[in-house]
């Protein structure tokens, strides 16, 4: 999943880096909320596994205080190994679809023809540009 969304990232990338004059904004546009939708999903489910597996990791550290058994201890290193890869992927998840979201903004800048000075400057998620 995480390297559909980085491939996909980067197609918008090259579109909107590559300066030329984007056609049909507005069809664009109603591909990338859809395609939106369907990464928030992805993501809200593997919050959820995310979190379950964080809770059921804390669970076992409190009982390997109460049982100090070797096997209460494995199962203590098999739920970290599996919940490492989680996070990771939970992260490159949310980092994807708030350059999504970045690029939305983009696009909607680029319909309505907005000059850069009346948007507002804010913080957000920090897009690379491509190598060349």
């Amino acid at each position: 999943m995480g390297k559909k969304l980085k491939e996909y990232i980067r197609s918008f990338q090259v579109l909107l880096e590559s300066g030329k004059e984007i056609e049909d904004i507005e069809t664009i546009k109603k591909e990338l909320l859809t395609e939106i939708q369907f990464w928030q999903h992805e993501r809200f489910v593997h919050l959820i596994v995310t979190v379950l597996f964080a809770l059921l990791t804390m669970m076992i550290v409190v009982a390997l205080f109460f049982y100090k058994s070797i096997f209460v201890l494995v199962l203590l290193g098999m739920l970290l190994v599996l919940l490492v890869p989680y996070i990771r992927h939970y992260y490159i998840l949310e980092n994807g679809v708030q350059t999504l979201y970045t690029f939305y903004e983009e696009l909607t800048k680029r319909e309505h023809k907005i000059p850069e000075e009346l948007i507002p400057t804010r913080k957000g998620v920090y897009i690379k540009p491509l190598k060349k």
